[in-house]
């Protein structure tokens, strides 16, 4: 093979905490106030781009983020020594430090929207870091998110990170939790799917009525234009908002893409005969054939696929152009979900294999397979021009894991926020993690 797709795994922070921070995330609003193990999350997570590694999957690793922000607290008025401002804020306002101390970044499906090279105008990738303006917590990532990405993808002959859209609700951006890409290989032309909830400037579009869009279209055409697509290589497709309304808030809750292979519920978008169509034909038109696999409603309801996030799973193509559904230990657990798996995997289509995972600690607060990892298609050139200490080894994967035993706790609950001591350990462990993934200083309290 001349190009992959490489899966950059978030890596837990040590604040991973359950605030339900997330309105319209089911799995999240419902663990409100449960008692967290951020060792724990950081090593379920470190297991799968393991074990994804040594199954010969190309594997990454992104940072987490410093965390509380204490930068965000100043400008919300509290004021003194950084540990002052978080005693002030977790007495004044201990909603707002849960948000500040918010873990979120790990789920980097929403870090950022990728263009492969095979796509774009200049023939370079391009990453747009999401503004995640939906909510408080994921707002405050994409300065800190673009740094990291510049950090990792420094070659500019190779690679263009931008900043984030205008951070407001009109060009509400989530990233690549509501993007995929189809293609016949990695480094040929494709064809780029954006998925949206509503249109911020044309009121033809419905909208959900109980919970928010998070992605505009807005926000899917102006990614397309920054990044030089063709508008043969794109298509935009309405996310169905009576799914929204069901807790389905991320297209990546609903369906996966992976190479010419869309797995996806039959609910997932507004007039899907159409956009089914429409995929089929451009991907046609750059010498693929197009493959669906639509999950009927009657086997697996959107309810039922919400709780077992069986669509936030990973499609990962091996060698031989057979393919691996990775999924949650949750999809064992519903025995309609995991009928359906293994009705799918021996019926002869292109997903014959399961690999299971137990990720709890990231389930519990609505992010799954899918959420923790950013995709990114790189040729062989372009991977030799990625900073390979982010690049998962056997000599990284123990060095991630003795940096987690050393600066983790293995309990974390929300009254836990307010310690002063919080800040002095997250800085301390990212301060050593920039050494051991060799990004320079990217965080605030080294660029001081």
């Amino acid at each position: 093979m001349n190009a992959y797709e490489v899966n950059f795994d978030g890596l837990v922070g040590p604040t991973h905490n359950y605030s339900g921070l997330s309105f319209g995330n089911v799995a999240s609003t419902s663990n409100t106030k449960a008692v967290s193990n951020p060792k724990l999350a950081a090593k379920q997570g470190l297991a799968k781009m393991k074990a994804l590694h040594d199954l010969g999957f190309k594997q990454g690793v992104l940072a987490p983020h410093e965390r509380p922000d204490v930068a965000s607290l100043r400008r919300l008025g509290f004021s003194g020594t950084d540990g002052e401002v978080v005693a002030r804020a977790a007495k004044e306002a201990p909603a707002i430090l849960a948000a500040a101390s918010s873990a979120s970044c790990m789920w980097t499906a929403n870090a950022a929207t990728v263009s492969p090279s095979g796509d774009t105008a200049d023939k370079r990738v391009h990453f747009t870091p999401a503004n995640l303006n939906n909510k408080f917590h994921r707002s405050i990532e994409h300065p800190t998110t673009r740094r990291l990405l510049q950090a990792m993808f420094a070659d500019e002959q190779h690679f263009m990170v931008h900043e984030a859209l205008p951070a407001q609700m009109h060009f509400g951006d989530e990233g690549a939790a509501n993007h995929t890409r189809f293609c016949a290989e990695y480094d040929a032309a494709g064809v780029e799917f954006f998925v949206f909830g509503a249109a911020a400037f044309d009121g033809r579009y419905p909208a959900p009525q109980r919970f928010p869009a998070r992605q505009t279209l807005e926000a899917c055409q102006a990614v397309a234009r920054l990044h030089g697509l063709a508008e043969s290589g794109v298509v935009y497709a309405q996310q169905d908002p009576a799914t929204i309304d069901a807790g389905v808030f991320h297209n990546d809750v609903i369906s996966v893409g992976n190479r010419n292979v869309l797995f996806h519920h039959e609910k997932s978008f507004l007039q899907q005969g159409r956009v089914l169509e429409e995929l089929s034909r451009k991907l046609a038109a750059v010498g693929g054939q197009f493959v669906p696999v639509e999950v009927p409603d009657a086997e697996v309801s959107v309810t039922e696929a919400v709780k077992s996030y069986l669509f936030n799973s990973q499609l990962l193509s091996k060698p031989d152009g057979s393919m691996i559904i990775v999924v949650p230990e949750e999809c064992r657990n519903i025995e309609r979900v995991w009928s359906y798996l293994q009705k799918m995997t021996s019926s002869g289509g292109p997903i014959n294999e399961i690999r299971v995972f137990d990720l709890k600690q990231s389930m519990q607060n609505g992010g799954g397979p899918a959420c923790l990892r950013l995709r990114v298609a790189l040729s062989a050139a372009e991977i030799a021009a990625v900073n390979q200490g982010v690049l998962m080894s056997e000599q990284l994967f123990m060095s991630l894991n003795n940096w987690v035993d050393k600066h983790y706790r293995d309990r974390l609950s929300g009254d836990d926020l307010a310690d002063p001591a919080l800040l002095d350990e997250c800085r301390g462990a990212l301060d050593e993690l920039t050494q051991i993934l060799r990004l320079g200083s990217v965080y605030p309290f080294q660029r001081v």
